[in-house]
């Protein structure tokens, strides 16, 4: 089962939720595939503490143009959605952040004039964590890069095998509800959606549903972090009211503890901080199983 693990807002636990998971499936012994999505800022790694195995460059591949053979007729400029190649008088110029690699130039070049050469834009890497029961996989996009989608699409193609199967893939999407986080939902059988109980909480919540289920048409299902936190009457009771309206099962509720706060702070888990935590995961990961053959 693949389930993204996402939040309209940043910075209310995901990652937290995303970890914690993972370390309590490994515990029961199902060897999760952990996926760092956050490949602008990926941060999984400082809580699992993986063991680096593998490391390849990624990107895109951009055209490349052999001036000897072209005519400059126009041909590959008039074909590019992007407008990342162009022709100005006798010179063809590549314009790389704009490229999405979709290979029209060169099959539609008359001339045979243009080839394809990568164009790196981060890193994956691949370890193992959690005494080798996890298997972890993050992206890196490099400084100054425009688009996380290539990284994100390339990291699910190698961290994810075919015959998968019913193996638990935790995928920790980036915040918000953009481009990169619907690369990350797409393919999954369900999101689990973790916000915080405050206005802003609330306002993202809905964004992300609208996205996760309203778009994609995938199982949604939400944790509630920093129970406690905020005005009750916006927050909390916000959040139980929307989710009951639209019929968005809560299956766990982390309170606000500063000694939670404090722990995850120094880099450790949940379920370090909380043991009890542990089952509680495996159960919200049934339910979630549940939840997806019912719908």
């Amino acid at each position: 089962m693949k389930l993204a693990i996402a939040s309209g807002k940043g910075g209310t636990g995901k990652t937290t939720v995303a970890v914690s998971l993972a370390l309590s499936l490994a515990s029961a012994a199902a060897s999760p595939l952990f996926l760092d999505c956050d490949v602008e800022e990926p941060n999984a790694a400082l809580f699992l503490r993986p063991e680096m195995m593998a490391r390849r460059d990624v990107g895109l591949l951009i055209p490349a143009v052999d001036m000897a053979r072209c005519t400059a007729c126009g041909r590959c400029a008039e074909v590019c959605e992007y407008h990342a190649i162009t022709v100005i008088g006798k010179q063809v110029l590549v314009f790389p952040e704009l490229c999405h690699g979709c290979g029209s130039c060169p099959r539609r070049c008359p001339e045979g004039a243009i080839h394809e050469t990568l164009n790196v834009m981060g890193t994956l890497e691949k370890g193992i964590a959690g005494a080798g029961a996890v298997e972890f996989f993050q992206g890196t996009l490099n400084v100054g890069e425009a688009m996380a989608v290539p990284v994100i699409r390339q990291l699910k193609q190698w961290a994810i095998p075919p015959d998968v199967g019913d193996r638990p893939v935790i995928l920790d999407a980036p915040p918000g509800a953009s481009c990169p986080v619907v690369e990350t939902m797409r393919g999954a059988d369900a999101v689990l959606l973790v916000t915080e109980p405050t206005p802003f909480g609330l306002h993202d919540l809905r964004v992300a549903v609208q996205v996760a289920r309203d778009e994609l048409g995938l199982p949604v299902a939400v944790v509630v972090n920093r129970d406690g936190v905020g005005d009750a009457g916006v927050g909390d009771a916000g959040i139980a009211a929307y989710c009951a309206a639209e019929n968005l099962p809560i299956l766990l509720r982390i309170p606000l503890e500063r000694a939670i706060a404090e722990g995850i702070a120094n880099g450790a888990s949940l379920i370090d901080i909380r043991p009890a935590y542990r089952e509680r995961f495996i159960a919200l990961w049934n339910e979630l199983r549940i939840m997806i053959h019912e719908s």
